[in-house]
């Protein structure tokens, strides 16, 4: 199961916009909100998504900034 899904942006408050008005479609908002990062959807809900300048502070690109989650239960030994 997709836990999220983040999208590398240059543009972080320009493009936050959009998915602000995408998760409000779909009854969400922002969940976090930082200066480079912000995510919607609902802590404990289904899968949300992400928006991040990328960690090593290069343009982001088609696979720099992006990335999947994959929420697994933990199992302790």
């Amino acid at each position: 199961m997709i836990g999220y899904v983040t999208l590398g942006t240059n543009d972080l408050q320009g493009n936050a916009g959009f998915y602000d008005a995408i998760a409000k479609e779909m009854g969400l908002g922002r969940m976090m909100d930082f200066d480079s990062f912000i995510a919607w959807g609902e802590p404990g809900g289904g899968a949300g998504i992400g928006l991040t300048r990328p960690f090593d502070g290069k343009a982001a690109t088609s696979g720099n900034g992006t990335m999947v989650a994959l929420q697994a239960m933990v199992h302790e030994a």
